[in-house]
């Protein structure tokens, strides 16, 4: 990453930041002034400075260096949307910048930070998901793979939560079918979760509810083969033998 170490002019003009006239200064003096800012975690004030760069001088080589400490700085001020918007137009506008797999892990970041609680909308979980992915896709050898493959888990669990939740609340409500809708959704796509075989186990009872024999049957196979030692199996091979007799 290119970093440029700060003279001690633009020091001093940092020290007296109220009576700067960045007019005065070259597009190398400004940007050193910007992030002499933002090293001093006065981000408001560097979003102002990175953005009077990028405007000032477009194209210039400095350009995708103040891209990117401009979406660094909305992150640092939690303004996630913000900061996802500025990697997104780094990325899109500046393909060959180095900072394009810093700016796909951060832009990743941002729509992790905009994750809510399981209960409420997920979009941005999802979207954090895909940003995810492609950062892995693009960047296999990036030390943080490991990490971004942690948070996506971590993600999945909380949209299968969301989901598996929804479903009971459909079976409390007596809608079976919109509860089985939820229930497989669950199970086919989130299968690595712990709610897989909750929503499993759970679809296999609604079956027997609705009278549906042979994907009760079939569920409990699965079930069987895929959790051979979890603490349902004497109930559903019990289940399974009453099936099969009727």
């Amino acid at each position: 990453m290119k970093y440029l170490f700060l003279t001690l002019s633009v020091l001093f003009l940092v020290s007296c930041s109220g009576s700067v006239d960045t007019n005065q200064l070259t597009a190398e003096e400004h940007f050193k002034y910007a992030v002499a800012l933002y090293d001093d975690e006065d981000y408001e004030e560097a979003i102002i400075q990175f953005q009077s760069i990028i405007f000032q001088y477009p194209g210039h080589a400095l350009s995708d260096d103040s891209q990117f400490y401009l979406a660094m700085s909305y992150f640092k001020r939690d303004q996630f949307l913000s900061s996802a918007y500025e990697f997104s137009r780094l990325i899109k506008g500046m393909p060959g910048s180095e900072f394009v797999s810093e700016s796909q892990y951060m832009l990743a970041e941002s729509y992790y930070e905009l994750s809510p609680h399981y209960q409420l909308d997920q979009r941005y979980s999802t979207q954090a998901i895909e940003e995810y992915q492609a950062f892995i896709d693009y960047f296999p050898l990036d030390p943080r793979v490991a990490d971004a493959e942690a948070k996506i888990n971590t993600l999945n669990e909380k949209i299968a939560e969301k989901k598996y939740s929804t479903a009971l609340i459909y079976d409390k409500m007596k809608y079976y079918n919109a509860s089985i809708k939820y229930h497989t959704e669950v199970i086919e796509n989130y299968h690595d979760t712990k709610y897989a075989k909750l929503s499993l186990y759970e679809r296999i009872k609604l079956y027997v509810l609705k009278n549906k024999e042979k994907e009760a049957r079939k569920d409990i196979t699965r079930y069987l083969n895929k959790y051979p030692d979890d603490g349902n199996v004497s109930e559903l091979l019990n289940l399974q033998n009453k099936l099969s007799k009727n």
